[in-house]
């Protein structure tokens, strides 16, 4: 009986130590945090995830960018740098020991040189070989994918330029089909580029020009059909709106024409007065004189130093004048001054004889009170317009 008290007596002791002995089985993980200035970060927040069983930790730097985590069960662990919210850098296989803690620390200064070294290796495929020993298997399987894929869309963007520009060459000799088939080549490959289209459909309106009947039709709606397409990837390019409204005035879609006209100018304000001098080229040089004289006083409106848009609207005003039965011309109010205000713009500019010319015959016969709506009306040698 004596013997079973000592042995209860002993156990309580027995006990303490055993508990002793667990509580010991600990250890700790500091470090130090550097942000990309070189400085240490204070408030960062470092995660250590237990690996070999669940277990996770979590500690914040202090000012100096100093962590310190004690009482770690002995295991394995990934220490995680976690700033703003976001993961930045790890540090995996990290293993805890009795007696001094573990240093872990983190220098984002170092990290973001070292990811745009492996950004680097990735899209050269020139690993050292201390990057190589980093690396874990997903990532060299991550690395040798992005080299595959650099690799396919080098050869790629190679034939889609070679394809742009074989039709941007066709162009400028004039061989329209070549250049159809360059850049209908160029869209299947990368339909997503608004400048093939645009260049597709400026193929298809100058192949149009030269064909007639239904062939012109045909190439002037696939011209209309691929401006459309790159104005729904930039519905914001003046240049296509400018160009399609010469489009539709070649195919005497006037109403169609100016509405696009009119976007372009709305896009950009600037380049207004080029925008319905071109409308008014195309309508004069299909025989469209009315329209034409329209687009040539937007034009002015826009910009009243367009030297050339004031010549045209002073011709467009001329055609409109009345002659009375003794030869008299009467022009409509304006005429005098449009050819005058070309002048004065450019005084030695290609219809500057021409300008001189009207005004003096006007100086010499004009009338202002007289009009006869039987009369004929003069018709002055013009000069056809160019677009700008």
């Amino acid at each position: 009986m004596k013997v079973s008290i000592r042995k209860l007596a002993f156990l309580p002791a027995a006990s303490l130590l055993l508990a002793g002995a667990a509580m010991a089985q600990t250890g700790a993980i500091e470090g130090d945090v550097k942000g990309p200035d070189g400085v240490g970060l204070r408030g960062a927040l470092v995660k250590i995830e237990r690996t070999d069983i669940k277990g996770n930790y979590k500690v914040k730097t202090d000012k100096k960018g100093h962590y310190f985590h004690a009482g770690l069960p002995l295991g394995q662990y990934n220490v995680v740098l976690e700033v703003e919210g976001k993961d930045v850098d790890r540090v995996g296989g990290v293993r805890t020991r009795l007696g001094d803690p573990v240093p872990v620390n983190f220098d984002m200064a170092a990290q973001v040189k070292k990811q745009q070294a492996m950004q680097q290796a990735a899209e050269t495929g020139q690993l050292t070989q201390e990057q190589s020993r980093e690396m874990s298997k997903e990532q060299k399987d991550a690395i040798e994918k992005a080299m595959k894929e650099r690799s396919a869309a080098m050869a790629k963007n190679k034939a889609l330029n070679d394809a742009f520009n074989g039709g941007i060459e066709a162009m400028k000799t004039r061989q329209w089909d070549a250049a159809i088939q360059s850049f209908t080549k160029a869209g299947e490959m990368d339909p997503k580029q608004h400048v093939i289209w645009a260049q597709l459909a400026e193929s298809y309106m100058q192949s149009g020009t030269a064909k007639t009947g239904q062939e012109q039709t045909d190439a002037f709606t696939k011209g209309i059909e691929s401006y459309n397409k790159a104005l729904e990837l930039k519905p914001d390019d003046a240049a296509s709106h400018n160009n399609m409204g010469l489009a539709y005035a070649k195919m005497k879609k006037f109403t169609e024409a100016q509405a696009e006209l009119e976007k372009a100018a709305a896009l950009d304000p600037p380049s207004a007065g080029k925008y319905f001098y071109n409308l008014g080229a195309v309508l004069v040089n299909t025989g469209n004189t009315e329209p034409a004289g329209v687009a040539f006083k937007k034009a002015i409106d826009a910009d009243p130093n367009y030297a050339d848009a004031q010549y045209q609207y002073g011709v467009y005003l001329l055609s409109k004048a009345q002659t009375t039965a003794d030869g008299k011309v009467i022009p409509p109010p304006g005429t005098k001054e449009a050819f005058q205000k070309y002048i004065d713009l450019k005084p030695d500019g290609q219809f500057a004889d021409s300008a001189k010319g009207m005004i003096q015959t006007l100086d010499s016969s004009v009338q202002t009170s007289f009009e006869n709506p039987d009369a004929k009306k003069a018709q002055p040698k013009k000069a056809a317009p160019k677009k700008k």
